[in-house]
């Protein structure tokens, strides 16, 4: 088998496929996330704790003055917990939604299993043989 076409098999099995369209999707829902996390969450938490900009705090750590992250940035290294903060939110968030996915998926597949199978029956000489052991164990 050439190398060519085991990747062709390789890549069109369905498995690689799904793969795909779910790292495309989960990209664009990031994409989203993000946005909700910093257009929506973050400026509510801002206001609450003094109307700043979360992203903007920051610990100087080569004694700069600056005011935002950016400048701080370009004059040296900074310890930038803000935007950390607003990382951390946002993968809170995503493990959030994928485990209800997760848990909706898990709930589908119960619901759609074919119900277990009753128990073969015993057969005859199975029986007979059982009866056998039975009474020779009484007498």
């Amino acid at each position: 088998m050439s190398f060519t076409s085991e990747f062709r098999e390789f890549a069109v099995k369905g498995n690689v496929m799904d793969l795909a369209v779910g790292v495309i999707i989960g990209g664009a829902f990031g994409k989203i996330v993000d946005s909700v996390v910093g257009d929506l969450i973050m400026p509510l938490i801002g206001k609450i704790f003094g109307g700043l900009d979360f992203n903007n705090y920051f610990i100087a750590l080569s004694g700069q003055t600056a005011t935002t992250l950016v400048e701080a940035k370009k004059a040296g290294a900074v310890f930038a917990y803000g935007s950390f903060l607003s990382i951390l939110l946002n993968f809170i968030i995503l493990a959030f939604i994928v485990f209800l996915m997760v848990k909706q998926m898990n709930r589908l597949k119960r619901e759609s299993a074919p119900p277990p199978a009753p128990p073969a029956p015993t057969p005859e000489d199975v029986l007979l043989l059982r009866e056998i052991r039975d009474s020779l164990r009484k007498a």
